[in-house]
């Protein structure tokens, strides 16, 4: 099986998608001849030819309007913001046209559109590339969102979201494009090559959207992780020495909460960890959903670790970033509760 970086997982998952149908096209700022501003679109114009990857003019609501026409007319666009930071002003094209289109038209028509975006800090990108605003998504009725955290997973799921008759967000955490990042700054990153989840076949495959991962089993307490997060929370676990259970949820809309509630009921206590700012983060409703259903299983108060209530800040980077040593406080918090 070959090895791919999560950069090249992303790319087979669309090179594989575009060869199974001819519907399927790509396209988004600089995504053509040059490929993309991480190459994730690499050689598919040359592949494929500028009518099904092509560059378009510097407009995110341009980009996503003309999806939401073209699935409409029977297409299935699979398009790219170039940072998650840029969504903004698309926001109104995914929200209240493109989340709609099943509902209004009473299921006669749907809009299989795709729309990729890289994620996340941890890349001294300062404010304005180092956002995380999928729970501005999950918020909004009619979309799916998901988030992978090893080019395994970001393959199947991309496929698999490319696939879907609805409009799926798919954003892709960019500070685990080459390696899986535990949040150890100060160490060399251990590149994909070396860690099992590179290891993704050529051709097609899928992962059901909605359904979670447990990353490591543990009976201690739970810790519910998206995206980057996964392998910080994976490194607090074993810097810590507790048996913590880690979850992967992969996909946020729809949760798998199933996977969740069985957990929790079984340690009694949970963490949860995202990137993205504290308050109205994702982790809200996890927290939510947890007290919901586990009450009576719980041993401790529901921890958040996350970013905090500031715009990304450049220079305090790594404060910033839930790293394993925040984490680790929260599991140990939590366990002494």
């Amino acid at each position: 099986m070959a090895r791919m970086t999560m950069i090249e997982a992303v790319r087979s998952a669309m090179d594989v998608s575009m060869a199974r149908d001819d519907n399927v096209v790509v396209f988004g700022e600089d995504v053509g001849y040059f490929g993309g501003v991480f190459r994730s679109t690499q050689g598919l114009q040359a592949k494929y030819g500028r009518t099904r990857c092509f560059d378009t003019p510097i407009s995110e609501s341009g980009i996503v309007g003309t999806a939401i026409g073209m699935a409409a007319y029977g297409l299935k666009p699979c398009v790219e913001i170039q940072f998650a930071d840029y969504m903004y002003p698309a926001y109104d094209q995914l929200t209240q046209e493109a989340a709609r289109i099943r509902y209004r038209s009473n299921g006669d028509f749907t809009c299989p559109i795709v729309v990729r975006m890289p994620t996340g800090g941890g890349i001294f990108g300062g404010q304005t590339h180092s956002q995380s605003p999928e729970a501005l998504f999950t918020h909004v009725c009619g979309l799916k969102v998901i988030v992978p955290s090893n080019p395994y997973d970001a393959k199947g799921l991309l496929i698999a979201a490319i696939e879907d008759p609805d409009p799926v967000m798919f954003l892709e955490p960019k500070r685990l494009y080459n390696g899986p990042f535990d949040g150890h700054h100060e160490r060399p990153v251990t590149p994909w090559s070396k860690h099992d989840l590179g290891e993704v076949p050529d051709g097609h495959y899928t992962i059901p959207i909605g359904k979670a991962e447990v990353r490591r089993a543990g009976s201690a307490v739970t810790v519910i992780a998206y995206g980057t997060m996964v392998h910080v929370a994976l490194a607090a676990a074993e810097d810590a020495g507790i048996d913590a259970e880690v979850i992967d949820l992969r996909s946020l809309l729809p949760l798998d909460l199933d996977t969740i509630v069985k957990s929790v009921s079984k340690t009694g206590r949970c963490v949860v960890v995202h990137e993205a700012t504290l308050t109205s983060g994702f982790g809200a409703e996890v927290v939510a959903l947890v007290q919901e259903h586990c009450f009576y299983h719980l041993e401790a108060p529901v921890v958040r670790v996350a970013g905090w209530d500031t715009p990304y800040p450049h220079a305090q980077e790594w404060d910033y970033f839930p790293g394993p040593g925040r984490v680790g406080r929260a599991l140990a918090e939590v366990m002494e509760a």
